[in-house]
């Protein structure tokens, strides 16, 4: 017994200490990226990252201990005695049977999960009855699996290491609701890190790092295997370690209570990768009178009410003093485009050429926020001009059909209405918003083999896609209707390839540069061929970003991580100007519609820049933070009912300076109270 307990007492150690090590390995590099932008950390914020982070680790480990744990308690003889081995021998049978016959979860889940289930139960029904019926083979499948176990583990480690290294890389933090999406969608994450990384020298590496650790560590251990047979010693053991794991799990939450450093980078580097992505998953959606700082209902009720003069669920009447004009419209947002890729918000690397021109024949935004930092969330404010909500945006949510839309709004008034999108639109459930909300859908499955000269794993070129807007576009202008197209681009997003001789830098070069100024490329091809069509003449154009290629920074939201470029235009209809206050991504759309003189009865919180009573402001949000912009102060409200407040205070080196303030602005934070209490339950409803 005490040798058995010895073994599986090492082995977790042994594992634990291999977790600590990576950890700290993982930290050191992360703290010289280039991510990590401010290394001004004070004495105690050091401790926090190293000290606290090793407490993270370390219980983190303990609860990953847990399969290795459940694994080693299967090993027993009992379940191989009668009448034991033949009634757990016919629930396998049964359950096999249940799957591969029948239909269950599995298959309404979809996809390849029938078919995994099935083949996972099939081999244990297999290996269970040789088992049961060969009693010389127990022994050895015990010490086979046991050595995959710990092999897996030790790999486990070295990849998450490494794969928690690159995450950073791209996006500054530690896993969040981003990393969970790249679970569902395996194939085009998949096909992106095929494309953008040496995987195969990588995924080698791993190999041979993860089997000399292995052989290093526990080469002892596995040839003890047989040891685990027993009851003694996990009735000894059981209770210590199912104590240390209902440590660990209360530890890892007690922590983030001392993750509210206002440096983020502290924060990050503080946690542990695997718990922010566990935290990131149950966090899916956020209900905001549970975990946000509210008013009483009647307070924000009537503050909507009032801004708005509306009725129940924000519905007013939009009226115009000018007539209202059906042009065509095209929206086009443009992946991952950042204000600061512009030469007119400093940048002297001329990637964006044409953008830059347009910007001084449109009328051009200077100062508009994004609303989020993922795709969904800039497709949800123009197409449903609403705050984000807490959790994932309401493009991925379920009964998000049949709402208050813009694609739907334009459709009563007799146009028709597109979503154009380059690559397959089941991702990020942009197939069942749109068509749930009245929008025609055009995606790289209705692309003939011809019209498609360049793929990656997102899907085709701009330039592909542009010309199959033209074509369709064509179409639907000889039905004598207006259309409303709005178009969705994929060529600036890793791994950042297009089509050759296209642009100056080299096709193969995989830069975010590089996709930046092919994007911008395509998009003058685009305008320039859609000049000489008989349509282009009637045409509104809006032409802005989805979001920003980063949103990492010293703060939770930082205000240079979601200036995105905006511009309306339409020469000969829209006079060329600047719009140089603070304006939210979800006004555009309603600014446009003015601009038709559009009559309507809107639900939208995005209003009019054109509107006399226009309030600047904006709506900035992570997936947990809900940022409000107005005049110089920016309110940020957390879960855990928490809010903090910062001055704008522009500096020569960086315009987007925020400083915490020293007094709290009550109206402010009433104001940015009541516009998110309020809109989430709009949303709920």
């Amino acid at each position: 017994m005490r040798k058995s307990i010895r073994l599986v007492t090492g082995i977790y150690l042994k594992l634990a200490i291999l977790t600590l090590a990576v950890g700290f390995i993982l930290r050191i590099v992360l703290l010289f990226n280039e991510q990590t932008s401010d290394l001004g950390f004070s004495f105690g914020e050091w401790c926090r990252i190293f000290l606290a982070g090793a407490v993270n680790d370390f219980a983190a480990a303990t609860v990953g201990f847990v399969f290795l744990w459940l694994f080693m308690l299967s090993v027993s003889r009992t379940k191989y005695r009668k009448p034991w081995g033949y009634l757990i021998l016919g629930i396998l049978t049964a359950a096999f049977c249940y799957v591969a016959f029948c239909n269950t979860i599995f298959d309404e889940y979809g996809s390849v999960a029938p078919r995994i289930a099935s083949i996972v139960l099939g081999y244990w029904v297999v290996t269970f009855a040789i088992r049961l019926f060969f009693k010389g083979f127990r022994p050895y499948w015990t010490t086979v699996w046991f050595a995959l176990f710990i092999t897996f583990y030790v790999g486990a480690i070295v990849f998450n290491g490494l794969s928690e290294y690159f995450f950073w890389n791209e996006f500054g933090v530690r896993y969040n609701f981003i990393a969970v999406d790249y679970l569902v969608y395996t194939n085009e994450v998949v096909g992106n890190i095929m494309e953008s990384y040496p995987v195969v020298p990588m995924l080698l590496g791993i190999i041979v790092v993860t089997l000399l650790l292995t052989w290093y560590l526990f080469r002892r251990d596995l040839a003890r295997a047989p040891m685990l047979y027993g009851w003694r010693w996990k009735a000894v053991i059981g209770p210590a370690y199912i104590a240390a794991l209902l440590i660990a799990v209360w530890l890892l939450g007690f922590n983030t209570r001392f993750q509210n450093s206002p440096n983020v980078y502290v924060n990050e580097l503080q946690a542990n990768g695997l718990y922010k992505f566990y935290d990131a998953f149950v966090k899916n959606e956020l209900d905001f009178n549970r975990f946000y700082l509210t008013r009483p209902e009647a307070e924000a009720v009537a503050f909507v009410h009032d801004v708005y003069d509306s009725t129940a669920d924000n519905r007013h009447a939009i009226v115009s003093d000018e007539p209202e004009v059906h042009r065509n419209i095209v929206l086009i947002t443009i992946e991952s485009m950042s204000a600061s890729f512009m030469e007119r918000f400093g940048n002297t690397r001329q990637l964006t050429p044409v953008l830059d021109s347009l910007y001084r024949l449109s009328m051009a935004f200077d100062r508009v926020y994004a609303t989020g930092n993922r795709t969904v969330r800039g497709l949800e404010a123009v197409t449903l001009s609403l705050p984000p909500c807490p959790g994932q945006s309401i493009i991925k949510r379920p009964n998000n059909g049949g709402m208050h839309s813009v694609g739907a709004l334009l459709r009563d008034k007799g146009y028709n209405v597109t979503y154009f999108y380059g690559g397959n639109s089941y991702f990020d459930n942009m197939e069942t918003f749109f068509s749930g909300n009245g929008y025609n859908i055009v995606d790289q499955r209705q692309y003939a083999p011809e019209e498609i000269s360049f793929a990656n794993i997102w899907g085709v070129c701009d330039e592909d896609a542009y010309r199959k807007v033209i074509r369709t576009l064509d179409s639907q202008a000889a039905e004598g209707k207006p259309f409303f197209a709005h178009v969705m681009t994929v060529s600036n997003h890793r791994p950042f390839t297009y089509p050759a001789g296209k642009i100056r830098i080299p096709h193969d070069s995989k830069s975010r540069e590089g996709g930046v100024l092919y994007t911008d490329y395509a998009l003058g091809q685009f305008l320039a061929e859609a000049a000489r069509q008989p349509w282009f003449e009637n045409t509104i154009f809006l032409i802005t970003a989805d979001h920003c290629a980063s949103s990492a920074g010293r703060t939770e939201i930082p205000l240079g991580k979601y200036h995105i470029p905006a511009l309306i235009f339409a020469p000969g209809f829209v006079a060329p100007q600047y719009v140089e206050g603070v304006v939210s991504q979800i006004d555009l759309i309603p600014t446009l519609l003015s601009l038709l003189g559009m009559r309507y009865d809107s639900h939208f919180f995005g209003r009019s820049v054109l509107d006399q009573t226009y309030v600047n402001r904006a709506f900035i949000a992570t997936y947990q933070d809900l940022g409000y912009l107005e005049n110089d102060t920016f309110t940020i409200l957390s879960p855990v009912r928490r809010f903090e407040q910062y001055r704008l205070n522009p500096t020569a080196e960086n315009p987007y300076h925020i400083e915490p303030a020293l007094e709290t602005d009550s109206a402010h934070l009433d104001r940015a109270i009541y516009y998110y209490q309020s809109s989430a339950a709009w949303n709920k409803r």
